[in-house]
């Protein structure tokens, strides 16, 4: 059982409550590190590009004789060594940056990262989180209410878009159904702002759980 932070939104009066999770023994950094490390491989868009000498436009014109002039020799104006010429070595976008870690090994992580929010204080339930439709005043009355300053991650039950679309435009806050969350959504978040039902939802996927 673990003591968790509630917020009742009818009547903006915070508690504490029970929580049953099995979330393991320990954090497990090095784990939470490759999650993270995966989650922003697998964002990069990897469009990097420079070009060679064979992809630059213009002629192959020597731009003077061999001989004779006092310079140096010069072949072409695609060389790198010139101004506007070709880049040597540099970023190409034949590289694939997306690989994935075992799925186990990310419900572990996530379990880390969750335990390690629970520790730190940073997880609060928010009973009666329901809107009759999208009010973005609303939404942020509840985060003050709970006194979140900074990053702010909702997780609900289940998704709802009344919700989501009331949350979708504050400032650093982000929404997510709870069959969603990873452990880079949680490190990504200063605070955890959970539907009641949804951390139960979430504890139920990790490894322990099954």
């Amino acid at each position: 059982m673990v003591s968790v932070p509630t917020y009742d939104v009818a009547s903006a009066k915070a508690g504490k409550t029970e929580v049953s999770l099995a979330l393991g023994e320990q954090l497990l950094y090095r784990t939470m590190k490759d999650a993270v490390v995966m989650y922003n491989s697998n964002r990069r868009q990897g469009d990097a590009h420079t070009k060679t000498r064979t992809e630059l436009a213009g002629h192959a014109k020597k731009p003077w004789k061999q001989k004779k002039t006092g310079r140096a020799r010069a072949g072409d104006r695609r060389s790198p060594l010139w101004v506007g010429g070709a880049t040597t070595f540099g970023p190409r976008n034949t590289r694939r940056w997306v690989y994935h870690l075992p799925q186990r090994q990310r419900l572990v992580a996530l379990g880390s990262a969750l335990q390690g929010k629970l520790v730190d204080n940073e997880v609060q339930v928010a009973s009666g989180l329901s809107f009759d439709k999208p009010s973005t005043k609303s939404a942020q009355a509840i985060i003050d209410g709970c006194g979140m300053k900074g990053s702010v991650l909702v997780v609900l039950k289940e998704q709802n878009d009344t919700t989501w679309r009331s949350f979708r435009n504050l400032e650093r806050v982000s929404v997510r159904p709870a069959s969603d969350v990873n452990a880079y959504d949680l490190l990504a978040h200063k605070w955890v702002l959970a539907e009641e039902g949804a951390l139960e939802v979430l504890a139920a996927r990790l490894p322990q759980a099954k």
